[in-house]
C-alpha cells in the first residue's frame, strides 16, 4: 500500500458527499471476534460452524444452538472496536452523508460511534421469537459465557411462549427485506462505496458495490487480500483495515480518535 495511492485515496474520500462503508468479517476479525473459517474451540469443536447456523439444527437442539450465541454474544462483548471501526465512524461522521452497511451481527460499530448501521444478517443482539418474531430482551451477561461454552435452553417469548432464537440470520434463510433494501439504495445513490474486509463472495451482499458501480459510484476496497471484488474496485488499498482506514482518513482530513 504505497502513501501515493493513499493520499489519492484521501483526496476522493475527501471529495465524496455520499459515501457507504460496507464491512465483513475481517473488521472484527482485528478485534478477535472469530469467523465461520475459525476453528472452534471449547464444548463446540466438535461442531461445524457452518452446521449449527441453521433453522434445523436450532429446532433439532435448540439449547445448543442458543448456548453457542450466548458464548459468542460474550466473545463479542470481550472484544473492542479497533482503529477499523473508528475510521469507519469518522467517515460516516465526516461525509455529508454516510452509509454504514455491515455483514457483521456484532455491535462493535455502534461502540465505535457509528449512527445505526445497517445489519444484513442480523445481530447477536436482538433475539427475537422463533414463533412469532416479537423481539426479545438480550439475556443479563453470564461470566459462564466466557470460558468455553455451555447448552443453555433458550428462554420463552413473553408473547405467545415460544422459543426465543437469535437474531441473526442463518444459512438458507433471508436477508431482511428492509435492511437489504436500504443498503441497495444506499449503494445506488452513492458516489463512493469503501468495501472493507469482506470476501466478496457472500451473497446478496457481495452485489452491493456491483450495484454502486453500475450506478456510476467510484468503488475502493481496503482488504489485505485477493478478492473478487477486485475486479469491481477503482482503487484497492492492500492492507488490515486498522492500518489502512486511518491512514485514509488521515490523508482525507487529518486524523481519527482512538477508543
Amino acid at each position: 500500500m504505497g502513501q501515493r495511492m493513499v493520499r489519492e485515496a484521501g483526496a476522493l474520500l475527501a471529495q465524496a458527499h455520499s459515501v457507504v462503508v460496507l464491512t465483513g468479517a475481517g473488521v472484527s476479525a482485528e478485534s478477535g471476534v472469530p469467523t465461520f473459517r475459525d476453528a472452534l474451540t471449547g464444548l463446540w469443536r466438535s461442531f461445524d460452524a457452518q452446521r449449527l447456523a441453521t433453522p434445523e439444527a436450532f429446532r433439532d437442539d435448540p439449547a445448543l444452538v442458543w448456548g453457542w450465541y450466548e458464548w459468542r454474544r460474550a466473545t463479542v462483548r470481550q472484544a473492542r472496536p479497533n482503529a477499523g471501526h473508528l475510521a469507519v465512524a469518522a467517515i460516516e461522521a465526516r461525509v455529508p452523508s454516510g452509509v454504514v452497511v455491515t455483514q457483521n451481527v456484532d455491535d462493535l460499530h455502534e461502540r465505535a460511534g457509528s449512527v445505526a448501521p445497517i445489519h444484513l444478517h442480523g445481530s447477536l443482539f436482538a433475539p427475537r421469537c422463533s414463533a412469532c418474531a416479537h423481539p426479545a430482551p438480550v439475556p443479563d451477561e453470564v461470566a459462564e459465557e466466557s470460558g468455553d461454552g455451555r447448552r443453555v435452553v433458550p428462554p420463552r417469548c413473553a408473547r405467545c411462549a415460544g422459543l426465543v432464537r437469535p437474531g441473526v440470520v442463518w444459512f438458507g434463510e433471508a436477508l431482511p427485506a428492509m435492511a437489504l433494501e436500504a443498503a441497495v439504495e444506499a449503494a445506488s445513490t452513492c458516489d463512493l462505496l469503501v468495501t472493507v474486509g469482506t470476501s466478496g463472495l457472500v451473497y446478496p451482499a457481495a452485489e452491493i458495490p456491483q450495484v454502486a458501480a453500475r450506478s456510476g459510484a467510484t468503488v475502493m476496497q481496503v482488504n489485505p487480500e485477493q478478492t473478487p471484488l477486485d475486479a469491481v474496485a477503482d482503487v484497492n488499498l492492500r492492507g488490515p483495515a486498522a492500518q489502512v482506514l486511518p491512514a485514509l482518513v488521515q490523508a482525507a482530513w487529518g486524523g481519527v480518535d482512538q477508543v
